[in-house]
């Protein structure tokens, strides 16, 4: 994408132009939507999540530093409207018992093993708290530090959090392994 196009559709979009914005939607629509199905339990979870993340954008468009790559402000607040739901369903679930017990298993490299949509898939499956650190560590590469703070837990839970989901995970696989094989014979 020509970077003087988007400069002027951004431009437009801090005058408030709903083509502008129509058309900023539609140019980053897919980019969006990647990030926040990682996050989200079903596509239509996704698609409210990308349309509230856009609605943040448009609102605080003049505080967009024009100097700094527009896809990574997005990805921010994409990410950022991902953890507010977060936020939201946990006041409405009660959180997921945990223990701190960590087994020495091998934690095997899971993404290695599967392509993009059959991992969305199986995180998608993963409990909201799981699912929310396992994208915050793996995919966005946030410390156990840093997840923390941003979800209002602390350090041993996210740590937890990411050893569940990928225990999940794994064993997801290997049930997904087992069905291929039987499949198969």
């Amino acid at each position: 994408m020509n970077s003087i196009y988007l400069q002027e559709i951004l431009e437009g979009c801090k005058s408030n132009s709903r083509k502008n914005q129509k058309e900023l939607y539609k140019l980053f629509f897919g980019f969006s939507m990647k990030i926040c199905l990682r996050y989200a339990e079903s596509k239509d979870e996704a698609i409210e999540m990308v349309n509230d993340g856009f609605l943040k954008v448009f609102t605080h468009i003049q505080r967009f530093d024009g100097s700094r790559p527009f896809q990574s402000w997005l990805s921010t607040i994409m990410i950022n409207t991902s953890i507010d739901y977060y936020r939201a369903r946990i006041k409405r679930l009660k959180m997921e018992e945990l223990n701190n017990t960590n087994d020495s298993e091998d934690t095997e490299n899971i993404l290695s093993k599967l392509n993009y949509g059959d991992l969305i898939k199986f995180v998608q499956k993963l409990s909201v708290s799981y699912r929310t650190v396992f994208n915050l560590f793996v995919i966005d590469g946030y410390s156990h530090e840093e997840i923390a703070k941003m979800l209002s837990i602390s350090v041993g839970t996210s740590k937890s959090n990411l050893f569940k989901a990928r225990q999940q995970l794994k064993e997801m696989l290997r049930e997904s392994a087992g069905t291929y094989l039987r499949e198969q014979f």
